[in-house]
Formats: structure tokens, sequence, C-alpha cells
């Protein structure tokens, strides 16, 4: 499911802010700064952040960016855990999409939230933050991950989605 585009939203109903619920309490849980449906199950456009002490989700998200600057740094995932790896993205990014209720908003990022904001929407487009890596840097990752101690483990058991659509692709 995590290399499987996301299904936008259409329904803004008591399942979606169910989702959302668990999501953010996943997120937090795991003590993560963003967390994608996909990574959960449920191939839906919607996503939760945990930056700079802001809490929020996005439903629906198109990314746009207001200059060319980049930045590099250290980036992880919940679905690779206790690996980080130099990833370079944008130093800007706006998000524009909809709460949960499906009220327009636009979260606005620099620098973490910039980060967080595209490699949250790159989970909903089935992109892995290890696709965004030079070539050099993803053989040491895909080595990293080969070589991790949950990597030849059973899934891990994560708290089920109520979603009708867990588990399920399109």
């Amino acid at each position: 499911m995590l290399r499987t585009p996301a299904d936008e939203v259409v329904d803004f109903d008591r399942q979606l802010r169910a989702l959302v619920k668990d999501l953010t309490e996943t997120m937090l849980n795991e003590r993560g700064a963003g967390l994608a449906a996909p990574q959960l199950g449920v191939s839906l456009r919607v996503f939760t952040f945990d930056v700079d002490d802001v809490v929020g989700h996005l439903v629906n998200p198109v990314l746009e960016f207001p200059d060319e600057e980049e930045q590099e740094g250290p980036e992880g995932c919940l679905s690779v855990p206790g690996l980080y790896f130099d990833t370079k993205r944008r130093m800007n990014a706006v998000a524009k999409g909809f709460d949960m209720h499906g009220e327009p908003i636009q979260v606005v990022g620099t620098e973490l939230m910039a980060r967080c904001l595209q490699h949250e929407t790159d989970h909903l487009d089935g992109v892995l933050f290890v696709d965004r890596l030079d070539p050099d840097t993803k053989k040491e990752a895909m080595r990293a991950i080969r070589q991790a101690e949950w990597a030849n483990e059973p899934a891990p058991t994560v708290k089920v989605s109520p979603h009708p659509l867990f588990g399920k692709l399109r």
C-alpha cells in the first residue's frame, strides 16, 4: 500500500474524523512528526503532523513551492524506524487542502514543517523518502534497511483503523 497513490477523500464524515483521530493518536504515541493514512493501511489522502508544537491534519493536500530554495538534512520515517538519511527537500512549502469537516485550510511551512509537508504528501503519492535520496545514499539506506533488526520480523501490530477502506486497495 505504501507504493500506491492514495484515493482522494470524498466523504467528510464520522469515519474520516475517526481516521484523523487514530492517525493523530498513533503519530503522537510513536513520537513522529507526521503520519499518513496509507501507513496505517488506509488508502486515503489524509495525513497528520506535529511540528514545533503545531499539531494538525490535512485532507486532499496539494503542495505549492513559493521559491526554489532547498534544504538538506536528516529525515526518517515511522515506516523505517530508527533510520535517518540526509534528504534534499524544498525549504519552503505551502499545502492547501481541507480539514476533517471539509473546510479549506492552508499550512505554510519552512524548514522542518516544509520537510514534513513534503514527506507526508509523498506518502499519499506512493513515494517513500528513500526514493528522494541521491544514488549513493539510497544504496546505503537500502543496505541499512535490509540489516535492520526489524527487517526480517513480521510486520508490527498497529492499531487497526475503523475506516471501511482499511487495508483495501482501489
